[in-house]
């Protein structure tokens, strides 16, 4: 499902549109990046029990509905430590439950979600693999159209793309990606064009490519997506 809204970065007012992701069964789900509008996300988990809430980043259009929507059911809400001073921007008073760490595991409906430390756009941004459902949700590392940026920024590019080499681009090329803006792609449809991402087309300027750098995926409009 989407939500859209605006989101102060940097001083500068950001319309951003956001996917929100519900992983389970008919008994439960996990919730990923429980983006601004909590109603409208528990309508869709309806009668569900949600058991976690997982931000994949700090961001405050990550994690703007997560205590709403996991105070339902009493669920834990999970980001990674290094991601804590983010959070605080936006909820001053409280914690996550859990720190995600590398490796670690989540379990819904009969499958299981594996966390990769994919930092970049955040210092502890992370992605969740589901090799049952051959799916990854990459949050802001990767999109669509690229890696995915910050206010129109690579904050630590290096970072982002040695996440994108050593730890997507490992995944089988059918994987669906799945991010937090913007519609999905496989890992396939991506990978041919890391050289390019490493050898400087992402800032190159216009001057340089008379094509211009990649769209913002945080500015994408018209997505349609699937509600789960």
């Amino acid at each position: 499902m989407v939500t859209e809204g605006v989101v102060d970065i940097d001083g500068t007012d950001q319309k951003v549109e956001n996917n929100t992701w519900i992983v389970g069964d008919d008994d439960e789900v996990i919730v990923i990046d429980a983006a601004r509008d909590a109603e409208k996300i528990l309508e869709q988990v309806g009668e569900r029990e949600v058991l976690a809430v997982i931000c994949t980043a700090g961001l405050p259009d990550h994690v703007s509905a997560a205590i709403e929507v996991a105070s339902r059911d009493e669920a834990v809400i999970a980001l990674h430590p290094k991601d804590k001073p983010l959070w605080r921007e936006t909820w001053r008073e409280t914690w996550p439950d859990i720190d995600m760490e590398d490796d670690g595991i989540f379990e819904v409906a009969d499958v299981q979600l594996d966390v990769m430390e994919t930092p970049g756009v955040t210092p502890g941004g992370v992605s969740l693999y589901c090799e049952a459902l051959k799916v990854v949700f990459t949050g802001k590392a990767l999109q669509a159209d690229g890696p995915g940026k910050l206010g129109g920024e690579y904050p630590r590019l290096a970072d982002q793309l040695t996440s994108i080499g050593g730890r997507l681009f490992t995944l089988p090329g059918e994987t669906r990606v799945l991010p937090a803006h913007g519609e999905e792609v496989t890992v396939g449809d991506l990978e041919p064009h890391f050289d390019d991402w490493v050898s400087g087309s992402l800032t190159r300027t216009a001057d340089d490519d008379p094509e211009g750098p990649l769209t913002d995926g945080t500015k994408i409009s018209g997505i349609k997506l699937g509600d789960d």
